[in-house]
């Protein structure tokens, strides 16, 4: 079930970065975005036990998912400028 978590703050993270992207907020801000993003998922995993896991495996899944999110993103930038 972890996965499902991670998978939901991924999507989540995701759409808050594309989000910013198209304000007119500066872009390298966006890790900083995802750290936030991670720490207030990992606050509210714990605190309503969202899933069977300890805290550790908690607070390293949501900085999984939400730097995945920003690995994805740029991975479809760069496979946007090589076409």
């Amino acid at each position: 079930m972890e996965i499902t978590v991670a998978i939901i703050i991924m999507a989540l993270t995701l759409i808050a970065g594309e989000i910013t992207k198209l304000t007119r907020l500066d872009n390298k801000y966006i890790p900083l975005q995802n750290l936030i993003i991670a720490v207030l998922a990992s606050i509210i995993c714990i605190v309503f036990k969202v899933e069977d896991m300890s805290v550790l495996e908690t607070i390293v899944t949501c900085i999984f998912a939400t730097m995945s999110a920003g690995g994805i993103a740029d991975i479809r930038k760069v496979g946007k400028e090589e076409k």
